[in-house]
């Protein structure tokens, strides 16, 4: 613990903190970490992005606060502050979806598209708490949407190329908008073969099929006032997973919502937004196509939501707040029925989510004060939060582990923030403390024999886990000239209840060939520590060179390495952009990891440094935008894996990719 306080003041490396660039009124706190604009539907956005119509796993993973685990080509999950999905909030637009696979095969952000979105928002730690309750930040997908301007018709075709896999991207979106009406539509899809590694050695398991569609509208009441809906269905089939036992043959989504918004409401309140929506997913693991399966298994489940929020700014004097209510009720439900061999053995069937009804209400608020070239962002969040074991069989099955467990299950969450900003001369300091609870996962609460290939464990949640919390202090340094910027930041995690697997040696098996049966247990604490380095320079007008470094260290109450915790990492790219012209050179790489865990599954994973490149051009045609991007993934070919694949399963190799993209305005 000692040397993880001693780097966190010593400040040797320096976390990420605010990766959106500082704004020239220092009065204004900044609200995000980091904002990742999509918007695929907008040349100029096209233009400054090295790979336009990649998928939003390879969005995500440009951003400076968030890395991917892989379990194949598809459906990656989030990380930030190396905390995996259960102690992060991600919303899509500021709704709470919950996936439906018990082997997170199905993370929220992949049932949305680059075609429905605008952008990214970042929070790390609370700052994130705006999206739900969250440890180690939260992220929302803002959806793309005309809001009234006055642009009548417009739309456009895409379509993009990529050698390794054969993907093939068709897609395109029809918009009208004015004073008083808008109507989006758009629609992509995506399908690709098996991708080939370094050295063109072909993985198999990891091609995937997904359509998405959306439709939001919006109409004008009145001058301050409008109602909007949201309708988003996305289906993934066919879909592989090399690092796990089995693939999937269906992941649905079903995405809706009506809002009703105000400008100005009782005087000093604005901005106000109310929001009820509704998502049903449904996700089925497949092993038909898998060969040598020792037994045949069915493993559907299902999630579904309902939720609302409303919120509102209120600016007095110095003082602005937001403030939010919110809440959600959600049903999880997932099962496995196993088909012994011999037909005449009866079919064995279990409830792996045992029907779960989860409610939860809360309310946040923040406050910016303005100070002379500083300011003060205060925020909480306090929320009711229940589980419910709604399934008899399910109950009655887990209280064979815990007899005296109760059906119902209600737990009180807080969180505090406290950030600020001082601007002196030319350096923004910025530093801050927090706390915040999680609940427990429905799978680290109730999950019932869930087997986890990373570490070859069957898993059983437990009822009545205690709430997990932590106390986390960040702190950066910014020097920013009009040509330069150079970023210094850290932030260090305390995490009291640390939930994680822990081996019984008393529980037998249920997955042929496990190595033992792992139950979700709190540890004392465990400790994280996130440190970066980043900076950019326009070298000219058209040049820029950007760059950043980074350090991670996670450790247990025993002082054991924590699973997926990044080595050092870099990235670095020189960005050109002049007279419609764009070209970029970039290189990724990191340290061999080190600080690894083989009780948790992990082996070291080597050092790598790939390098890419694109080159793009605008052209115009009468009104029009015709836009063309070709790049190459990973030109040296590198075999590599990185300490977020899960069982080491390689990366792509080289990869060439087109994208073509022609609007009409």
């Amino acid at each position: 613990m000692g040397c993880l306080w001693c780097a966190l003041f010593c400040g040797t490396f320096m976390s990420q903190l605010y990766a959106q660039e500082t704004p020239a009124d220092s009065l204004k706190l900044i609200h995000l970490n980091e904002v990742i604009v999509i918007s695929a539907g907008k040349q100029l956005d096209h233009q400054k992005q090295r790979k336009p119509l990649s998928t939003l796993d390879e969005f995500l993973e440009s951003s400076l606060s968030i890395n991917m685990v892989k379990r194949g080509a598809y459906a990656w999950e989030p990380t930030m502050n190396d905390m995996a999905s259960e102690r992060l909030a991600v919303t899509i637009d500021g709704m709470q979806v919950f996936g439906a696979c018990t082997d997170k095969m199905d993370p929220i952000t992949s049932y949305v598209d680059v075609s429905n979105l605008s952008e990214a928002q970042i929070g790390s730690s609370q700052q994130g708490a705006a999206f739900g309750n969250t440890i180690g930040g939260g992220i929302n997908l803002k959806l793309d949407k005309s809001n009234f301007k006055p642009t009548g018709w417009n739309g456009s075709v895409e379509s993009a190329f990529e050698s390794n896999n054969l993907m093939r991207v068709f897609g395109g979106e029809l918009n009208y908008s004015d004073e008083k009406f808008y109507l989006n539509t758009d629609g992509i899809y995506r399908k690709a073969d098996n991708y080939k590694a370094g050295g063109d050695r072909e993985v198999f398991f990891s091609q995937f099929e997904k359509y998405n569609f959306s439709v939001n509208s919006g109409y004008k009441l009145a001058a301050d006032k409008s109602i909007s809906a949201t309708l988003i269905y996305d289906e993934a089939n066919d879909v592989g997973y090399p690092a796990l036992t089995m693939d999937v043959s269906l992941a649905r989504a079903v995405i809706s919502s009506v809002s009703f918004n105000q400008d100005t409401l009782l005087g000093n309140f604005t901005n106000w937004e109310s929001k009820l929506y509704y998502n049903n997913i449904k996700h089925v693991m497949d092993d038909t196509k898998r060969p040598d399966v020792p037994i045949h298994m069915d493993m559907p489940g299902w999630s579904e939501t309902a939720g609302f929020y409303t919120q509102a700014n209120f600016n007095k004097e110095k003082n602005h707040f937001f403030l939010k209510l919110d809440g959600f009720y959600n049903k999880s439900y997932a099962e496995m029925t196993m088909y012994p061999a011999d037909s005449n053995e009866p079919l064995m069937f279990m409830l792996t989510w045992p029907d779960v009804r989860t409610k939860d209400v809360g309310f946040y608020a923040e406050d910016h004060i303005a100070f002379e070239k500083a300011s003060l962002k205060l925020s909480t969040r306090l929320a009711y939060h229940s589980n419910t074991v709604a399934d008899d069989f399910g109950l009655n099955s887990l209280k064979i582990f815990y007899p005296e467990m109760d059906r119902t299950n209600t737990r009180f969450l807080k969180s505090f923030s406290a950030q600020y900003h001082k601007m002196v001369n030319d350096f923004h300091f910025n530093g801050g403390v927090s706390y915040g609870e999680r609940a427990p996962s429905v799978s680290e609460g109730y999950g019932f024999y869930l087997f986890n290939s990373f570490d070859n464990h069957d898993y059983i949640g437990d009822p009545d886990l205690n709430t997990e919390s932590s106390a986390d202090a960040n702190i950066s340094v910014t020097y920013k000239k009009p040509t330069f910027e150079i970023t210094a930041a850290a932030n260090y995690f305390h995490i009291f209840n640390y939930i994680i697997g822990v081996v019984d040696n008393s529980l037998s098996t249920m997955t042929i060939g496990a190595d033992g049966v792992k139950i979700y247990t709190n540890l004392e604490y465990a400790q994280l520590f996130n440190a970066t380095l980043t900076g950019k320079y326009s070298i000219s007008n058209a040049f820029k060179l950007t760059g950043n470094i980074s350090y991670h260290r996670g450790i247990d109450d025993e002082g054991e390495n924590l699973p997926l915790i990044s080595p050092i990492s870099y990235r670095s790219a020189l960005d050109f952009y002049k007279n419609q012209f764009s070209a970029s050179l970039s290189v990724d790489g990191a340290g061999e990891q080190t600080n690894f865990n083989p009780t948790y599954g992990e082996t070291k994973s080597a050092a790598y440094a790939t390098l890419s490149a694109s080159f793009g051009k605008r052209f115009f045609i009468n009104e029009n935008d015709l836009f063309v991007k070709a790049g190459i993934e990973n030109i040296l070919d590198t075999y590599y894996s990185t300490y977020t694949d899960w069982n080491n399963i390689p990366r792509m190799g080289r990869n060439f990719y087109l994208t073509i993209s022609y609007s009409i305005n």
